[in-house]
């Protein structure tokens, strides 16, 4: 694996031993069946031969959770009956419970999705206004621990991580409202057509769970999801940064907004530990950056904060040189936020500087306001219980996606 000279063996251990203590629960029911969703191929074969089955099953298994998008052993007309119950009794495909949702004015659809342990995280379906596509924002924890000042899922502590079938779990749960099983393949258009990772959580300080669900769903021969239809945002954890591109090469955004460092301080906390010089050198770094995959930097328009000229053309001699847009996104405002966004005309001039030193820099069009679903509003009841909660077993390395080609946060929601 290809890592920056910062990346020491000790940090990443830093990084994931304070992971391992917001560990999600096993993926069990509490009659002792197993979860078969969130595995990898290796882990679902290595299941089946535990009751007996040959390594064969695990392919056909494979093909009716993520290709047909099947929860019921029962429907899976390639295998036998004997062997329908026979699975039935040993496993379950999982989804989370759908506890709520909102449809926003502007179609955008909101769910609250309640997991076995009754905690709840959100996920926003974002739908194209031309086109018969959308996004899909997907949460990494339940809650966060960045405490982003203008973000109001920082104001929730972090209750945990996500698992793997809980992440994967909520794009398959939204297909199945949209009724979008079988996946369609080739250049099939797909109405939930990309994934970001920009809903609650600082997806890297959850990175093993999240590089398990996404080698899920870039495999070619179930979701089958590009890594170029995939997003990452994250709000700087530069070593976990080295690591994405290296091990997931999915597109790459960043949650800037702030070009000084004091300023960052405090609006993004992370910053006082990896300081915008780290941040921009890992951008610079990483893998499969071009003109064709740009690096996305995100920014919220905070009035009389961040918005100035002289922070325009600050960002733009940051970014010099690199492969890269700008999202300008309007604050979002949230019950008792303290900030105000940017004025139209001060939006507009500062867009108008980036874009005149050659970037792209769009002005995010607010999306599902109304039902607090837009950047930054998400937000859930849940805590965290004072209880000890049993680790899953270390995993295998991932494997490759089978398909060397597998596998736009419109902003960041998180």
């Amino acid at each position: 694996m290809t890592t920056s000279p910062d990346l020491t063996d000790a940090e990443r251990a830093r990084i994931l031993a304070k992971t391992a203590r917001f560990a999600p629960p096993l993926a069990q029911l509490a009659d002792g069946r197993r979860d078969l969703v969130g595995l990898s191929r290796a882990e679902l074969a290595a299941e089946l031969a535990a009751i007996g089955e040959a390594p064969f099953r695990a392919k056909q298994l494979w093909h009716w959770i993520y290709h047909q998008g099947v929860t019921d052993f029962a429907r899976m007309s390639t295998v036998a009956r004997p062997l329908q119950q026979k699975l039935a009794e040993a496993f379950v495909i999982g989804r989370p419970e759908v506890a709520a949702q909102q449809t926003s004015a502007d179609e955008t659809r909101k769910f609250l999705f309640r997991f076995r342990d009754g905690q709840e995280a959100e996920t926003v379906y974002i739908p194209d206004r031309q086109e018969d596509r959308g996004a899909v924002c997907i949460s990494s924890q339940v809650g966060c621990t960045l405490s982003c000042r203008f973000c109001h899922t920082g104001t929730q502590a972090l209750v945990r991580n996500l698992g793997a079938p809980e992440i994967v779990g909520q794009f398959m749960a939204a297909r199945d409202a949209y009724g979008e099983w079988p996946s369609p393949k080739g250049e099939t258009p797909r109405l939930l057509s990309t994934i970001v990772l920009m809903g609650m959580g600082e997806p890297l300080y959850n990175y093993e769970n999240v590089a398990r669900a996404m080698t899920i769903v870039m495999d070619n021969e179930g979701i089958a999801l590009s890594r170029r239809r995939i997003t990452l945002s994250t709000s700087g954890v530069v070593p976990m940064m080295d690591c994405a591109g290296a091990e997931l090469g999915v597109n790459l955004a960043v949650s800037l907004h702030a070009v000084r460092d004091d300023l960052r301080d405090e609006l993004v906390p992370l910053n006082r530990k990896y300081p915008i010089a780290e941040l921009i050198a890992a951008c610079r770094r990483y893998p499969g950056a071009s003109n064709a995959r740009r690096i996305t930097f995100e920014y919220v328009m905070l009035d009389g904060i961040n918005d100035s000229p002289a922070d325009a053309r600050e960002l733009v001699r940051l970014i010099a040189g690199m492969p890269a847009k700008v999202n300008l996104i309007p604050f979002n405002p949230w019950p008792g936020s303290p900030y105000a966004t940017s004025k139209p005309a001060v939006i507009e001039r500062f867009a108008g500087i980036v874009m005149d030193a050659g970037y792209a820099a769009p002005v995010r069009t607010p999306r599902g306001r109304d039902i607090l679903a837009a950047c930054g509003q998400l937000r859930t009841e849940s805590r965290r219980a004072a209880v000890t909660r049993r680790v899953l077993p270390a995993h295998p390395p991932m494997q490759a996606p089978s398909d060397p080609q597998a596998g736009d946060r419109l902003a960041r929601t998180g």
